[in-house]
């Protein structure tokens, strides 16, 4: 049994450390969204700072994304199958929704990735950033109860 345990530590340690990092950049792209929501692009002393801070936006927003994919939902996953108590059907139902923002906010970042989409697209970058606002909101939902059926409510059997 300590065995076990054991295992289980070993596998599963280190998911809680990349959930960690993941929220803290999810954290960071609030912050930085909030930030850009509050930039008045029409304001002249700061209108040129504007597309360089919707391009690190862009960067952090890709960041964020890629992290999901790539490397919490990976070991959400196999958390989820190593348990196999039903979380995996939850899972299959959230998991299209959050690519559906995906591909919303990577359509985002195509828009508005360079100082010259900034520029050709500056009067429609308010309300297209809204848009990401609330696609944003949608999908930290989605998130969350994924963490929640795939770790959390197993997280007690991992320590």
């Amino acid at each position: 049994m300590l065995e076990s345990c054991k295992t289980a530590k070993e596998r599963w340690g280190g998911v809680s450390e990349i959930i960690d990092r993941w929220l803290n950049e999810r954290q960071e792209l609030l912050v930085t969204y909030c930030k850009l929501s509050g930039l008045n692009a029409f304001d002249e002393d700061k209108s040129e700072a504007v597309p360089e801070r919707v391009q690190a936006f862009c960067q952090i927003l890709v960041d964020y994304i890629s992290a999901g994919h790539f490397e919490v939902y990976e070991q959400l996953l196999k958390e989820g199958k190593e348990f196999n108590d039903g979380g995996l059907e939850l899972a299959d139902k959230i998991y299209p929704k959050i690519q559906g923002t995906t591909e919303v906010l990577l359509n985002f970042n195509d828009r508005f990735d360079t100082t010259a989409h900034c520029n050709d697209l500056i009067d429609q970058f308010p309300s297209e950033l809204s848009v990401v606002g609330q696609v944003l909101e949608e999908r930290f939902t989605l998130e969350d109860q994924l963490i929640e059926v795939l770790h959390n409510s197993h997280k007690e059997l991992m320590v």
